[in-house]
């Protein structure tokens, strides 16, 4: 792939414009959702193994003391957004759908929830230590993926950290978190990156933001230009997905990730940028990541905000606080429209993983009708991999699991740029998750 360029902005081939609707939460500076009584925290908030118990019923905890330590290497540990005690250890929902193990931890009513930590000075560490602070911390991806932080900042034997790269991109409709982080936390953003670059040791630092973001792209320039090392920050256009690891890859360097491979094969780090100031907060103040920023918006709500909410709070007490939702039976997403996972209900907490709820109307969600593929073409001048969605989509419908491996199913991120721009209504993106499920099967047994 080679970078292309519109005007003086840089960006990747292919890809989507789907309407931003990012007006409604944009400029609504980040409220702090104040505390409920009862907070549930799921054992899997990542991928990977989940955290192992620490607690027990009728235990207190204070807020930020850890309740979960990590299951092993691609795990992190989990601690109490409040003061309070435990209230139970059982089987809770959660937001991906299944019933999974969760620690609920009742609110100290009389408690002031004022936090009492330590920093934890990372110029003295070494990098194994780094690395295990980084996973004790519970920290994770903030960009929605919710990967273990410490599993990604472990460069192998091998290979190196040629350039590191924050996502400030956000190029999903609704959400404005990221944008709201960069506005209001510049400072701890910075501080963070350098921090994780005192350890990846990149020849180049680049911060990738989107163009519908003027703000945050001079801000972030005027703080970066006074640390003592050198930040590029790279406006980028506005299209999806633009926030993919290599889409943006893409687009800053003109490399391609090869098939199969990660970024780092190429020498490229990204993480969020929301990482990178939860990476501050701990070892500046000691705050392990018990809360995130999250973007609550759609036609469908009330007051649309961005609020900073402890992890383990119900979604219907976000919604509730943002003034609730304004028609009969509107559609819930977690995360963007395009990626976003939907809710049955809004009975589920606030995980690590959930940068927005959406609260949508039929004008924004509609049932479309399937009709047979046309062969317009459209879905492979969409996917940002070159890769043919039509046949793939084909192939999963007759169960040719080995032809849709061969073609390349694996390297698909599912970012539904293809079910976006198909005419006839075609459920690509759902067939190829039922196909890669069915390789990962077969490849097990």
């Amino acid at each position: 792939m080679s970078t292309s360029l519109i005007g003086s902005l840089q960006t990747f081939p292919h890809g989507v414009h789907p309407e931003e609707y990012k007006e409604l939460s944009c400029n609504r500076r980040i409220e702090r959702m104040p505390f409920v009584e009862l907070y549930t925290l799921p054992l899997s908030q990542h991928i990977g193994a989940p955290s192992k118990v620490v607690v027990k019923e009728g235990q207190k905890v204070r807020r930020g003391e850890m309740i979960a330590e990590p299951g092993g290497f691609v795990s992190v540990g989990l601690h109490s957004p409040v003061d309070g005690v435990v209230h139970a250890i059982d089987l809770f929902d959660h937001p991906n759908g299944q019933v999974l193990p969760a620690i609920q931890i009742r609110t100290d009513r009389f408690s002031t929830q004022q936090l009492q930590l330590k920093p934890v000075p990372p110029e003295e560490m070494t990098t194994a230590g780094f690395i295990k602070a980084v996973q004790w911390s519970g920290m994770v991806g903030m960009g929605g993926a919710a990967f273990p932080a410490h599993v990604k900042f472990s460069i192998p034997e091998g290979k190196t950290c040629k350039h590191l790269m924050l996502n400030g991109c956000e190029c999903e409709p609704f959400l404005t978190c990221d944008h709201r982080v960069m506005v209001e936390y510049a400072e701890e953003l910075i501080d963070g990156t350098r921090i994780l670059a005192r350890f990846v040791k990149p020849e180049k630092v680049y911060i990738a933001i989107e163009a519908n973001k003027p703000d945050a792209i001079t801000l972030i320039r005027e703080k970066a230009a006074e640390m003592d090392f050198a930040i590029e920050v790279v406006p980028l256009e506005v299209k999806y997905p633009q926030g993919a690891e290599k889409m943006m890859i893409s687009a800053i360097l003109g490399e391609e990730v090869p098939s199969g491979k990660l970024p780092l094969d190429v020498g490229v780090l990204v993480s969020n940028v929301g990482t990178a100031v939860a990476m501050s907060q701990y070892f500046r103040q000691g705050l392990p990541l018990i809360e995130r920023v999250i973007t609550v918006s759609g036609t469908a709500l009330k007051r649309p905000s961005n609020m900073l909410v402890p992890i383990g709070t119900p979604m219907r007490d976000v919604v509730d606080y943002c003034g609730g939702i304004t028609v009969p039976s509107p559609r819930i997403l977690l995360g963007g429209p395009m990626m976003g996972m939907v809710q049955k209900n809004l009975d589920v907490p606030v995980v690590k993983g959930t940068s927005g709820i959406l609260a949508l109307t039929d004008h924004e969600v509609r049932d479309l009708d399937t009709y047979s593929c046309i062969r317009c073409g459209r879905c492979l001048d969409a996917c940002p991999l070159f890769l043919n969605p039509a046949l793939l989509g084909m192939l999963s419908r007759k169960g040719l699991w080995e032809e849709m491996e061969e073609n390349h199913i694996m390297d698909c991120f599912e970012c539904a740029s293809c079910s976006f721009v198909c005419p006839s209504g075609i459920p690509l993106v759902q067939s190829f998750r039922v196909g890669k499920a069915m390789i990962r099967e077969r490849k097990a047994k």
